[in-house]
């Protein structure tokens, strides 16, 4: 298909949103000024999830990005649920107590987040009783080891959160449910995975939590106005030497030719740390017992039945987070996360240009490289006639994300988005796009500079 300009923007916008953090008296308190996100489909249906919210009884704002495999189920219950751990992590003593005595006497439980949702995100209602029962049960026992007053330090609540929300997936997929479509349902995320890569701001400080390989950025803005990236995470894959390391320390020797093949773990999963993925985590007795007392469906999926080759130490995945602190100061301008689908297709320094030159709509001309083309008088004047044109157009996207994406998908050769790469790419047909590209899921956060400017003056 040839895709006309308006029907490739309406692809590209289906799943944008934007939140303005609101102001107060005229005043916006906070260091984030709002952000963008949006999703471009490979898969269908999409195995990427995105979330984003403000904690209502501890400062800060949450968002993450959440890259499922296996299936969406894992990514999906993720993204539903991970906020509250970390939420309910960092609360004080007392307004856990006073969220369990409401619990206790039946009274309206204090909200703990406001999610900033698109209208399409699902939500699981008929798993909520079974998630509220097992962060209730999270939130008792951080009652009962809290019980002397602590400050709880972000860091350690971020890696505690991630660890007892997948500890729970795995439990509650163990224990199973009554209920069949709540049986099939705990079964499937156990056994799908997910990486997730989660941002906590609050006020100068920026905690990146991640668990396999997507990916937070920083973009800088230097004194002569150009743009910076800075790296806030790493990936935990086969490219990433200390993570083979650590993979290596945690098994015996005998396994260490078999551990890494193919740069994949164990020969089968990219990333090296997710939730879910019971197959690389539980041991052979226990999958065998849970699949033969699980439902027939979970019968018919191949990902279930085998066992990973080499299969002596498990578990071999960990979704413990490495968590990353940056102070942020007046020339951070942005962060952007997302999942590997952007970062497969755009190298984080151009990923900082696009968007930096986007929010400030201040295009620095860059001399056309042509590297080692050969190319005519006419394409010359073709790619300059190109380039004045997209200056005229580079504000049609309201949304820095579809921006991104935009350019993600449709860059040629020389750096500049070719409209007729962008319709061969976005009317590919479900089996074919996946071969092409990976999903792609993007929040592009904005910082306020003058607000932390002035936490830094106060500092």
């Amino acid at each position: 298909f040839y895709l006309t300009p308006p029907q490739v923007n309406s692809i590209l916008k289906a799943n944008e949103y934007s939140f303005k953090v609101p102001e107060f008296d005229g005043k916006n308190v906070s260091s984030v000024l709002g952000f963008d996100s949006n999703q471009l489909p490979a898969n269908a249906p999409i195995e990427d999830r995105r979330s984003a919210a403000t904690c209502l009884q501890t400062r800060g704002m949450l968002l993450g990005v959440f890259d499922g495999h296996a299936g969406c189920a894992c990514a999906q219950a993720v993204s539903e649920r991970l906020f509250y751990y970390i939420a309910v992590s960092l609360l004080p003593h007392e307004t856990l107590l006073e969220i369990e005595n409401a619990v206790e006497s039946g009274r309206a439980l204090l909200p703990i987040l406001q999610w900033h949702k698109h209208p399409n995100d699902y939500f699981s209602k008929e798993a909520s009783k079974l998630y509220f029962n097992s962060l209730r049960t999270y939130w008792q026992e951080l009652i009962d080891l809290n019980s002397g007053e602590t400050t709880t330090d972000v860091r350690e609540a971020l890696i505690n959160a991630f660890k007892r929300l997948d500890n729970d997936i795995s439990l509650e997929a163990q224990v199973g449910d009554p209920n069949s479509f709540l049986n099939y349902l705990v079964l499937r995320v156990a056994f799908s995975g997910a990486t997730a890569c989660v941002a906590h701001v609050d006020g100068v400080d920026l905690h990146i939590a991640n668990t396999g390989d997507s990916r937070a950025m920083l973009g800088v803005q230097e004194e002569d106005g150009s743009w910076s990236a800075v790296t806030l995470s790493y990936d935990h894959n086969a490219q990433n030497e200390h993570e083979v390391e650590r993979v290596k320390m945690e098994h015996p020797k005998s396994e260490e030719k078999s551990l890494v093949k193919q740069d994949r773990l164990l020969g089968l999963l990219m990333p090296f740390r997710a939730f879910g993925d019971v197959k690389f985590k539980w041991s052979i007795e226990l999958q065998k017992r849970v699949i033969e007392a699980g439902p027939d469906q979970l019968n018919d999926n191949e990902y279930t039945k085998f066992i990973p080759p080499n299969y002596h130490t498990p578990p071999y995945l960990t979704a413990e987070p490495e968590v990353i602190h940056h102070k942020l100061r007046p020339q951070d301008k942005f962060l952007v996360l997302a999942t590997d689908g952007l970062w497969e297709t755009m190298h984080r320094q151009d990923v900082a240009r696009i968007v930096g030159e986007y929010l400030t709509g201040v295009h620095h001309q860059q001399p056309i490289a042509v590297g080692g083309y050969k190319v005519t008088l006419g394409q010359m004047h073709g790619l300059l006639t190109e380039r004045r044109a997209r200056i005229s157009s580079v504000f049609e996207d309201q949304n820095a994300a579809t921006h991104l994406i935009r350019h993600a998908v449709g860059n040629n050769e020389f750096g500049t988005v070719d409209h007729e790469r962008l319709s061969k790419m976005l009317s590919l047909p479900e089996e074919l796009a996946r071969m092409y590209r990976d999903d792609i899921t993007i929040i592009v956060v904005q910082f306020n500079s003058h607000v932390i400017g002035a936490y830094q003056n106060e500092e």
